[in-house]
């Protein structure tokens, strides 16, 4: 059963991605919206901090919340799936398989895998949609021990980490990602609606099994504006490195 503040939350992402709100703008006030969502201003505050932690709105002490964002966000301190990640924000998510192919891993893909060099791996071309639109291009290689399981799933299988869990009980623990920016090349713009060399985030990751086993590694391309990334750190946890384009 879903609970008031998500609801409330809920109502509150989609008045954002509307434009009701737009970004630079301010929500209305605690009280008011407890009053036009008749309940108290605390369960209120825990559907703007929702919001909040998605990095959709900002917040100063003794100033209404602003709109920093329409696009939904992802945070990078837990490991969840494109599909697990879009549920949690009320959207649909969608995916279809493009192109899929066994082939011998490169050298690059070998060392990201712990494969010896040549060993069979499975390329998957996917596009990932949000509500129908599509939002992200993943170019993932998967090791060929999981790659037979892959390929039995349908191809327009919403979530390949939630079905590989029911079907093998296969469960990606660990992450590490690479973000930069690149140009739209051909393929990128045809199957994203985008210009060619129009800007893509690009979101380079490989994700191993808890015992540090490589499951695959992925190339995923994002439409401009579709999604934001954050990353929260301290002065006693920072988990963001700079480091020079490789």
């Amino acid at each position: 059963m879903i609970r008031r503040h998500e609801q409330i939350a809920e109502e509150l992402r989609r008045a954002i991605a509307r434009g009701r709100y737009p970004v630079g703008t301010t929500l209305p006030s605690e009280a008011e919206l407890a009053d036009v969502h008749q309940v108290s201003r605390g369960t209120v505050r825990q559907a703007v901090s929702a919001l909040q932690s998605e990095g959709l709105i900002g917040s100063r002490q003794g100033a209404r919340r602003v709109v920093l964002s329409a696009a939904p966000s992802q945070s990078f301190a837990e490991l969840r799936s494109f599909a697990q990640w879009a549920r949690a924000g009320g959207h649909r998510p969608g995916g279809l398989v493009l192109e899929s192919a066994v082939g011998s891993a490169t050298g690059e893909e070998a060392t990201l895998l712990q494969l010896a060099p040549g060993a069979d791996v499975l390329r998957v071309l996917r596009v990932r949609t949000l509500d129908g639109s599509p939002v992200l291009l993943e170019r993932t290689v998967y090791a060929g021990w999981i790659a037979p399981a892959v390929q039995a799933l349908a191809d327009d299988c919403v979530s390949v980490t939630e079905q590989l869990y029911a079907d093998t009980g296969l469960v990606c623990a660990h992450g590490e990602h690479h973000i930069d920016a690149v140009a739209a090349g051909t393929v990128d713009a045809a199957r994203l609606s985008v210009r060619r060399g129009s800007p893509l985030l690009r979101v380079r990751r490989t994700t191993t099994t808890a015992e540090g086993r490589p499951v695959e590694s992925s190339d995923d391309r994002y439409r401009p504006g579709s999604v934001v990334f954050t990353v929260r750190n301290s002065t006693q946890v920072n988990p963001l490195a700079r480091n020079t384009r490789s």
